[in-house]
C-alpha cells in the first residue's frame, strides 16, 4: 500500500481503537455523590464543561483531516510557513480583540459599534482564514512532534501509539480543591471556559463552606483528552512543548503510572514532573528542526573573574514563593490552620505589590501548581519533583526515561530505582 495511503487508514484505525477502548472504560462507570469530587461536582452542576460535546465534534474534525491528509503533498517548507501564518494570525486576532475591547470601553466613544466597524471587519476576515487552516496546522504540528516522538522509539510500523492528535480549543477552567489541613489536590473539576471572573468566585465561596475544603478556579493550557486540548497562542515553543506534554499523558494512561494519577499525590506530581519533562525536550526538538528561528537564545555567559557581577533581582518571585509553601507547611503540620490562612493572604498582597498579581493563594493553589516540576517556589519541599528530574539525568536517552517512569506506580519505587542506579555507578 502506498505510504500516503497506509498513514492514513493507519491513522483512522488507530484513532477508532483508542476510542472504543475509552468508551469501553467509562461504559462500567457509575455516580454516586459521595466523595468530595462527586460532591464538589454536584454543587457546580450546570457550570461544568462538556467533553461529550467537545469530543464527538474534535473526533469528527479528527477523522476528515486523517482522510484528506491534504498537508500530505506539501513540501515541508510550504508546511513550516502555513504553520507560521497561522500563528501571525493569532497574534492578528489578539490585537484586533484588543482594540475592539478598548473602543468598547472608552467612556469618550459615544457609539462604539460604528468606531470599531474597521476593527471588526479586519477580525473577522483573520478568523475566517484562520478557520481555514486550522485542520491543516494542527495535522503538521501532530506529524512534527510524532517524529521526534518516534526517533526515541514509541512507533509501531511507523505509527506512534497512541498517535499524536490535539484540536485547538477554549480550555476549561478547573475547579481545584484541597484540605485546609494539608496541601493536596483533592478534587479537579473542568468548568465552562466562558465563566466571569464573578461566577468563578461565587462556586469557590459556594464550595468551601459546604465541603469545608479549599477551592479555586484556575486556567488550564492544555487537556490530555482524546484528541487533547490545547490553548491557541502566538507561542509556538508552547505549543509544541504543551503538544508533546499532553501526548505523554496519554502515553500513561495505558501504563501502570498514569493509572494511579489520582491515587497519591506524589503519583500525581511524578505523572506531572514526567510529562513536563518529555514535553520540554520535545518542543525544543520541534522547534530546533523546523522553525529553527525560533530557538531561543542561548543565556549569557558567566562573568569573568574580576568583573563585578549585576546586581541580583530586587525581588526574587520563585524564592519569596518557595519560602511560603515551605512557611504554609510547616503551620499546617503544627496544626495552624486559620494561621496558615491569613499568612497566605499577607503573602499574596506582597506579591501583587511587586508586580503579581495572584487573586487567590491558598490550599489548592499550592496543590494545584506545586505539581509541576517548572514551578519549583510552588513545590517547596517536596523531593518527587527532583528525584524525577534526577531520573532523567540517569537516563541515556529520554524514551528509556519515560519507559523506566511508566512502569513505576509510587515514589517508592521512584527511590529504589534511583539508589539501584547509584549503587551500579560506583
Amino acid at each position: 500500500m502506498p505510504t500516503r495511503l497506509w498513514r492514513t487508514a493507519s491513522r483512522a484505525f488507530t484513532l477508532g481503537g483508542v476510542l472504543a477502548v475509552l468508551a469501553v472504560l467509562a461504559g462500567g462507570a457509575t455516580w454516586f455523590p459521595r466523595s468530595i469530587p462527586d460532591r464538589a461536582a454536584f454543587l457546580v452542576a450546570g457550570s461544568q464543561f462538556d467533553f461529550s460535546r467537545w469530543t464527538l465534534k474534535a473526533v469528527g474534525l479528527k477523522f476528515s483531516q486523517a482522510a484528506l491528509a491534504s498537508q500530505d503533498y506539501l513540501p515541508a517548507a510550504a508546511r513550516t510557513q502555513l504553520v507560521e501564518e497561522y500563528i501571525t494570525l493569532e497574534g492578528d486576532a489578539e490585537r484586533l480583540q484588543e482594540s475592539v475591547r478598548d473602543i468598547f470601553a472608552d467612556p469618550a466613544v459615544a457609539e462604539p459599534l460604528t468606531a470599531s466597524v474597521a476593527q471588526r471587519e479586519d477580525l473577522s476576515r483573520v478568523m475566517a482564514r484562520q478557520t481555514a487552516l486550522r485542520s491543516h496546522a494542527e495535522a503538521i504540528l501532530e506529524e512534527q512532534v510524532a517524529s521526534l516522538i518516534a526517533e526515541e522509539g514509541f512507533a509501531l510500523g511507523g505509527q506512534v501509539l497512541p498517535p499524536v492528535s490535539f484540536h485547538f480549543s477554549a480550555i476549561p477552567l478547573a475547579l481545584i480543591l484541597s484540605p485546609r489541613d494539608v496541601i493536596r489536590q483533592e478534587a479537579s473539576i473542568q468548568m465552562d471556559p466562558d465563566l466571569t471572573l464573578e461566577l468563578q468566585i461565587a462556586l469557590e465561596q459556594k464550595v468551601e463552606p459546604r465541603l469545608g475544603r479549599s477551592a479555586l478556579v484556575v486556567p488550564l493550557g492544555g487537556i490530555g483528552t482524546y484528541p487533547t486540548m490545547i490553548q491557541e497562542t502566538t507561542s509556538l515553543n508552547w505549543i509544541a512543548d504543551t503538544i508533546a506534554h499532553e501526548w505523554t499523558h496519554n502515553y500513561l494512561s495505558f501504563r501502570p503510572l498514569g493509572a494511579n494519577y489520582d491515587l497519591t499525590p506524589e503519583a500525581r506530581t511524578m505523572n506531572e514532573t514526567v510529562a513536563s519533562i518529555v514535553g520540554r525536550e520535545i518542543g525544543a526538538r520541534v522547534i530546533a528542526r523546523f522553525y529553527p528561528d525560533r530557538v531561543p537564545p542561548p543565556p549569557p555567559p558567566a562573568a569573568a573573574p574580576g568583573i563585578i557581577p549585576a546586581p541580583a533581582p530586587v525581588f526574587d518571585f520563585r524564592a519569596a514563593m518557595r519560602e511560603t509553601r515551605v512557611t504554609v507547611d510547616r503551620m499546617l503540620q503544627e496544626g495552624q490552620v486559620t494561621q496558615a490562612e491569613s499568612y497566605m493572604e499577607d503573602r499574596r498582597r506582597m506579591f501583587v505589590e511587586h508586580g503579581y498579581t495572584i487573586r487567590r493563594l491558598n490550599q489548592a493553589y499550592f496543590a494545584f501548581y506545586g505539581a509541576y516540576a517548572d514551578q519549583p517556589g510552588e513545590r517547596g519541599e517536596d523531593p518527587v519533583g527532583p528525584a524525577v528530574e534526577q531520573m532523567r539525568a540517569t537516563s541515556s536517552s529520554l524514551g528509556g526515561f519515560l519507559r523506566s517512569m511508566a512502569g513505576m506506580t509510587s515514589y517508592a519505587e521512584l527511590r529504589e530505582q534511583l539508589s539501584r542506579e547509584h549503587a551500579s555507578a560506583r
